[in-house]
């Protein structure tokens, strides 16, 4: 009820609104989210899970689970990376989905803007082959710090990689406005 309450007072003192679309969550997703403009998105986007009583968990690399930031990290949900392990990551994701009852994982696949946040790039597309392996629903996600709304709008199911980019490039083009970019073909 506290948690929930922090969340409802960041949306106020921000001046945004969301809204989580019914029977878009499962127990177990992955839940992607355009645009990350600024860490403002992050910290709210914290605040909607608090709202709704969404567990979530975050990549962060391991380096960062050192002294005091170790139990804030793990507090929020995040999952150490070790991004030099013989195993990879969508094998150590996989096994925690399989692991738990209830499995959210976070993923901004848009992180690679440039500095300058002029530069857009092709979203990457990890998300995507999570989803695949550990056969979980891609739930969409969006913030627009312009309109100062967000929400949880939609889910597809992987199929096949380059088809199911340009179907979240559409979905979000349609229910947001925001023009991803996806990466072309191999």
């Amino acid at each position: 009820m506290f948690k929930k309450l922090i969340g409802e007072t960041a949306f106020k003192a921000a001046g945004w609104t969301y809204a989580v679309e019914p029977n878009t969550l499962e127990n177990k997703q992955v839940i992607i989210g355009f645009e990350h403009t600024s860490m403002m998105d992050a910290v709210l986007s914290l605040a909607l899970f608090q709202i709704y009583k969404i567990k979530i968990h975050i990549l962060i690399k391991k380096e960062l689970f050192k002294g005091p930031l170790k139990p804030l990290l793990k507090n929020i949900g995040g999952i150490p990376v070790d991004r030099k392990s013989s195993k990879d990551i969508v094998a150590q994701m996989v096994e925690l989905f399989e692991a738990n009852e209830h499995f959210n994982l976070v993923i901004a696949p848009e992180a690679t803007r440039a500095k300058n946040g002029e530069e857009r790039r092709p979203i990457r597309t990890g998300f995507w082959h999570i989803a695949k392996a550990a056969n979980v629903p891609i739930v969409l996600m969006f913030a627009n710090s312009k309109a100062k709304k967000g929400g949880i709008f939609g889910k597809i199911y992987p199929t096949e990689l380059y088809h199911d980019l340009a179907i979240i490039k559409q979905l979000y083009k349609e229910h947001t406005g925001l023009d991803i970019i996806i990466p072309e073909p191999q």
